[in-house]
């Protein structure tokens, strides 16, 4: 199968030309949904276009390998044809991630839950390493990384750290995150340079769409208590009552925010985290047997199932779920989280059917 270029040129001419009528400009609902689909057309022709030129580019290095004479020149064609190939994989996946029918949710704020579990001072240092990977990533994806709470350890590390995440196709890449990821390398703490295994957790929550929210979260079932910040910070972390908890006392969900400085602020961080929790439960109630058999083939992301191991003795990173291995754990610790991502999106809606099943051709 392979993409129809023609119907996609076809297609955003009608959109443009129907974008310029007075009958959809004064149409939010419509307007909304016509320069959705523009935008998604125009992103796929844009890797569409991006491919054909780098396997053309490919082609004609591959061409000239076999007839240049002269060793240098030969060794600069071939470190130029293991490039192209590198940037053609990757937009051939973004091709087919694109393929996949875009939901309303994808945009949604993401929050991120990471913990240490077993392996003491160990778990704590790569919760730090985590985390410098989503953020990594999320500068990659152009996405805004705003930290929400954090306890630090006493190496550097972090006993738990939750940040939100925000930004285009956020929630479509992120969702998948939630498990417990496993590591397997010599702790800096370790003497005799034998391998440990640590583990953390992560839980991934949806910030609801507020355009949308039914939640309602009266003052009368919040007590909210407010203490001194402990942790690095310097001297205002002893001094200032800026550390907000939030319980919510019919579900006995419990938040804590001590990240800024201002205790208004971290209040309206802690209530986010709030809702998102509540959001959370709500739509857990809400789940189907549907929703339950499509989860099984990617894993639930309960927090006692290990979703991921990362290997740095051999370099390797394997998802469990979809039985994904790779040696670059480099690259993924510094960002390159796409292949995996994309993977599991694929992966999780490989029954559904195409949102525009014009755009293949046999």
């Amino acid at each position: 199968m392979k993409v129809n270029i023609a119907a996609i040129h076809t297609r955003l001419q009608e959109l443009e030309n129907a974008l310029g009528t007075e009958e959809i400009a004064t149409n939010p609902e419509q307007l909304k949904q016509l320069s959705q689909e523009h935008s998604y057309l125009s992103e796929l022709l844009h890797a569409c276009r991006k491919e054909e030129d780098l396997l053309n580019q490919l082609s004609d290095n591959e061409t000239l390998l076999k007839t240049e004479k002269d060793p240098e020149f030969l060794e600069l064609i071939q470190e130029e044809i293991d490039t192209l190939r590198q940037e053609t994989t990757r937009t051939t996946h973004t091709i087919r991630s694109l393929l996949i029918p875009p939901e309303e949710t994808d945009h949604l704020t993401t929050i991120l839950e990471l913990r240490a579990g077993a392996g003491g001072q160990e778990a704590a240092l790569f919760v730090a390493d985590c985390v410098r990977m989503y953020q990594l990533y999320a500068t990659k994806m152009k996405w805004k990384f705003e930290p929400l709470s954090a306890t630090p350890s006493d190496l550097g590390g972090f006993k738990e750290y939750i940040v939100a995440i925000s930004g285009k196709n956020v929630w479509r890449f992120l969702q998948y995150e939630g498990g417990t990821h496993r590591v397997q390398r010599v702790p800096q703490t370790e003497a005799q340079g034998r391998v440990h295994t640590s583990t953390i957790t992560i839980a991934v929550l949806q910030e609801e769409d507020p355009s949308k929210s039914t939640l309602e979260i009266r003052d009368d079932d919040l007590r909210i208590e407010t203490t001194r910040s402990s942790g690095a910070g310097g001297q205002h972390v002893n001094k200032t009552d800026s550390a907000v908890r939030i319980t919510h006392i019919p579900s006995g969900i419990a938040v804590f925010c001590q990240e800024d400085r201002s205790q208004h602020k971290n209040k309206d961080k802690a209530m986010r985290l709030l809702r998102a929790k509540l959001h959370d439960l709500e739509e857990k109630k809400r789940k189907t047997e549907v929703d339950t058999l499509r989860q099984e083939q990617v894993g639930t992301g309960d927090r006692a199932e290990k979703i991921r191991t990362y290997n740095f003795p051999q370099n390797r990173v394997t998802d469990h779920r979809i039985e994904l291995t790779r040696y670059d754990l480099d690259k993924v610790m510094n960002g390159d989280l796409d292949p995996f991502s994309q993977a599991l999106v694929a992966w999780n809606n490989k029954t559904k059917s195409q949102k525009c099943p014009w755009i293949l051709t046999p």
